[in-house]
């Protein structure tokens, strides 16, 4: 029994984690493109964001890949 509510406290704070995680990131993202809104043009806004993108998509998960390996 303390077995079973041990993991359901763990859980639930991993879970309490990654949502606050995930909420960070979302604000994060949204002020970042709102000051990209005010300072770049719509051509430069899409190069941005598609660097941003491809960046995102090959070194966070090799990030991820290093640091479980």
């Amino acid at each position: 029994m303390a077995k079973l509510i041990g993991e359901l406290l763990f859980a639930l704070v991993r879970n309490l984690a990654w949502d606050q995680a995930n909420s960070f990131i979302w604000r994060l993202v949204q002020k970042a493109g709102a000051w990209l809104d005010t300072k770049l043009h719509r051509r430069a806004r899409i190069v941005v964001g598609l660097v941003l993108g491809f960046a995102a998509w090959g070194i966070f998960p090799l990030i991820v890949f290093l640091s479980t390996h």
